[in-house]
């Protein structure tokens, strides 16, 4: 068991014919997951995948029963892209793409508000249930169905530390990717919160980095939850003024470091990894 993917997820790719989304719509389905079809306006009738290429979303919901989505569209068009999916009501919408402009991702933050539409990322790696399904970006062979959550910041380091756990026998319930720009559309609150509900997680991994205070944000939900969360908190070395690795990783104004960040997570007695190494015996303590 999992959060907000199953078996059962239909997914829809949206910029399924341009590279990156035609050859991670064929790792998704080697990973088992129901594609039912792609869009990309103007090139309807086609098929990529084996899987048919519609014209809008729109009209991939009159031949399919899609419940989510997820975007391989530049970021000038990006924005539109989520927009449309919303509009037409699918449930989870996935958002890999990089560089979307901030004043556009407020549009849609705004807009979001006004759904029941869920959005991950933008900027992420997408979402992983393994044994069930994928969306997203994530390496196929790391995972390991278990009871461990994961969420992070960081797409890299997430692979990293999820490959660390599978290779020790630690499994995973679902590891999800929020992204790391500025203005993203599900918080690590958001998370945390279905992790808690969740009988089929256990414990959970959460990994933040420099910039913002979205860390900061989740101590106070932590704190009441029944279920131990091992943090780790990337960047300790890193320069005020320069932007590691997303948009939303910089150290402004001398706020946002991982010492700080580090500082106020034990000082609310929640267990801090000094190093990504230390985090599966922090896992199999908490157990």
């Amino acid at each position: 068991m999992g959060i907000l993917i199953d078996k059962n997820t239909r997914v829809l790719v949206q910029g399924i014919t341009g590279h990156e989304g035609s050859l991670q719509t064929g790792q998704m389905i080697d990973f088992g997951t129901d594609i039912v079809g792609g869009i990309t306006p103007g090139k309807g009738g086609n098929l990529v995948n084996d899987r048919p290429v519609f014209d809008s979303v729109k009209e991939a919901l009159t031949e399919t029963d899609a419940n989510a989505s997820v975007i391989f569209v530049p970021p000038k068009f990006a924005a539109d892209s989520i927009f449309e999916a919303i509009d037409y009501g699918i449930e989870l919408i996935v958002c890999i793409t990089e560089g979307i402009p901030v004043h556009d991702m407020m549009r849609v933050w705004s807009y979001l508000k006004t759904s029941s539409s869920r959005l991950l990322g933008p900027n992420c790696p997408g979402i992983t249930t393994p044994g069930d399904s994928k969306i997203g970006i994530m390496p196929n062979n790391i995972h390991k169905p278990g009871n461990i959550g994961v969420v992070s910041r960081s797409g890299t380091l997430t692979y990293e530390i999820v490959d660390m756990l599978s290779k020790n026998g630690i499994g995973q319930s679902t590891s999800v990717g929020i992204g790391g720009d500025p203005v993203s559309g599900t918080s690590f609150v958001d998370i945390l919160e279905l992790f808690e509900d969740d009988p089929g997680t256990h414990a959970v991994v959460m990994v933040g980095e420099i910039g913002g205070t979205a860390e900061e944000e989740s101590i106070d939900f932590i704190k009441q939850m029944s279920k131990p969360v091992i943090s780790y908190i990337v960047g300790v070395s890193a320069p005020p003024g320069k932007t590691m690795g997303h948009a939303g990783a910089i150290i402004s104004m001398g706020v946002g470091t991982a010492l700080e960040k580090i500082q106020a997570f034990e000082k609310a007695g929640i267990t801090v990894a000094k190093s990504p190494s230390d985090i599966v015996q922090l896992v199999k303590n908490s157990l």
